[in-house]
């Protein structure tokens, strides 16, 4: 019989995508049984998960879509953290009786969860499994996690408001401003239940981080380090999608053809990730950027939306044309060096072809990681989550990335947004960021390799299960 390991993973395809990818190893390379439990929400549509899990179909790999649960009762301005909170608390009654099941017919050693999925450790001690936490985020804001109960104790105001920035171990020093979104309001539910979650994290019995040495080593080194009150940290990373799939193929044949006739690293790829969206007014801004950089783009577009930085993340589509919101004759001004595509490109076809140069990012860890491991530098453009902190250390710390500065009102203007792009793609400060986001993407090459460290951290966690299956 197979050891069996379970997985629970928060709705948001953001969350998904890494989790499948990390079921597929597990299942591949270490020969487990996973059954991966995926909660979901009222309303949501389901052929984006579909797509997903078709793209990591593994014969030892089983999925489970919870059944829905309704929102009803939350307010219309409910924040998406709550809601990802909520779906994963509300669905552990159908996965604890889907646990109990499955342990009763099944060698189950292990339960992994995110972060939103903690409050799952209780169904796992039930059935006497271990608990692991899947952080599938940089290790400096699995630092941040980690501190935020001290930080909680030790200053009483807003933290935007802190006068210094904090230093946490092997870390580029953060702002509070530029803390992760939910904690920016400490009266609000949202950070009580990321305060929750923080400290949930000391319960668990490891955590598998989706970064790499190279990448922080400062940070994870610190991690490394022996911590009575902390889990051991295993990075694996860097664990992205192998290519893209589950959309039709003459969308992805589009991208790639028009990417053929571009000259070698040319071409700006621009997107905001599954759930990011722009204002209308800051979709004309960039729109006016790109034409004023000269530069050639690929321009993921989704609908603007006035009240949501983060609007599409559970459906992951636009709603209406956006290409009407577009300005007059920006199409057929930048016809000759641009291309639009609605909602979806196939990015890591777009990420790996020769004719891209650079990445305009939301700084989300799946698209980072994805773009250094292909040597793509990038222009970091943060919206929500930890994306703001993502964009420090990428600018200021380890250098691969060009933080373009938001006025007064929050804008960033079309001559910042174009000034940016010449820097990146032609002049010599971008020079050296291109150079280092290549030597990233031959050490993340490296370590995936089958002596390379994130594999072996892998195998290490998978001894450990196989050992805790025959005690």
């Amino acid at each position: 019989m197979s050891s069996h390991i379970v997985m629970l993973c928060s709705p948001g395809l953001g969350h998904l995508i890494p989790f499948a990818e990390l079921a597929k190893l597990l299942a591949s390379r270490h020969g487990f049984a996973i059954t991966l439990f995926i909660p979901t929400i009222a309303d949501q549509p389901l052929q984006a998960i579909t797509n997903v899990l078709k793209k990591s179909n593994h014969h030892n790999i089983d999925y489970v879509i919870l059944p829905p649960v309704n929102f009803d009762d939350l307010p219309l301005v409910t924040r998406p953290e709550v809601r990802i909170c909520l779906a994963v608390t509300r669905s552990l009654g159908s996965l604890r009786d889907s646990l109990g099941s499955l342990a009763s017919r099944a060698k189950v050693v292990a339960l992994v969860t995110d972060v939103f999925g903690q409050d799952a450790f209780e169904v796992a001690k039930e059935v006497g499994i271990s608990s692991y936490v899947y952080f599938m985020s940089a290790a400096m804001n699995l630092h941040f996690m980690l501190y935020l109960p001290t930080l909680h104790e030790e200053v009483k105001s807003e933290f935007r408001d802190m006068p210094n920035p904090i230093c946490l171990p092997g870390c580029v020093p953060l702002h509070g401003r530029d803390f992760v979104d939910p904690v920016q309001d400490r009266a609000s539910e949202a950070y009580n239940l990321i305060l929750h979650y923080s400290k949930r994290a000391s319960l668990a019995d490891g955590i598998l981080l989706n970064s790499f040495t190279e990448l922080e080593p400062g940070a994870i080194e610190a991690l490394l380090t022996d911590e009575p009150r902390r889990p051991p940290v295993y990075p694996v990373g860097p664990i992205i999608q192998s290519g893209s799939g589950g959309e039709p193929r003459e969308s992805m044949e589009y991208c790639l053809r028009w990417l053929d006739g571009q000259p070698s690293g040319s071409v700006l790829f621009v997107s905001f990730g599954s759930g990011g969206t722009l204002t209308n007014e800051q979709i004309t801004e960039l729109a006016y950027g790109l034409e004023m950089s000269g530069e050639r783009f690929l321009w993921v577009v989704r609908s603007p939306d006035e009240k949501s930085s983060s609007g599409s993340y559970f459906s992951g589509r636009t709603g209406e044309d956006p290409f009407g919101f577009l300005p007059n004759g920006f199409l057929d001004r930048t016809v000759e060096r641009g291309l639009l595509v609605p909602s979806w490109a196939p990015q890591i076809e777009v990420l790996s072809h020769p004719s891209t140069g650079g990445f305009l990012t939301h700084c989300g860890w799946n698209s980072t990681l994805e773009s250094l491991t292909h040597g793509i530098p990038l222009i970091a453009w943060p919206l929500y989550a930890e994306q703001k902190s993502n964009a420090v250390m990428l600018s200021e710390g380890i250098k691969v990335a060009i933080r373009p500065k938001a006025n007064q009102n929050g804008l960033i203007g079309r001559g910042e947004i174009s000034r940016a792009i010449k820097s990146l793609m032609k002049e010599e400060e971008g020079l050296l960021i291109r150079s280092k986001a290549k030597e990233l993407g031959e050490a993340a090459k490296a370590t995936l390799k089958k002596n390379g460290a994130s594999t072996k951290m892998l195998k290490e966690v998978a001894l450990k299960w196989r050992s805790e299956a025959h005690a």
